[in-house]
């Protein structure tokens, strides 16, 4: 019983705390445009600057040992 002394207390002081954060974000228009993130992650922003976008470097291919494609025909093939 003791412990709800100090418990209730808390839960109050850390909603009014979670309210207040809530109507600071509101006044200060962090709400203000839910959808724009969602469209800006699909377009790639202009490069005013002339710098270059930075690409992935390619990856090298393996070597084929033997191609039926490449090779002449007769050559390669098991008897």
């Amino acid at each position: 019983m003791n412990s709800l002394l100090i418990l209730i207390p808390i839960a109050v002081f850390l909603g009014l705390l979670g309210l207040v954060a809530f109507m600071w974000a509101l006044q200060n228009g962090q709400f203000d445009d839910l959808e724009g993130a969602a469209y800006r992650i699909l377009f790639d922003a202009p490069h005013d600057d002339g710098a270059v976008p930075v690409r992935a470097v390619p990856t090298r291919r393996r070597a084929v040992p033997f191609s039926p494609d490449s090779q002449e025909k007769g050559h390669g093939e098991r008897s």
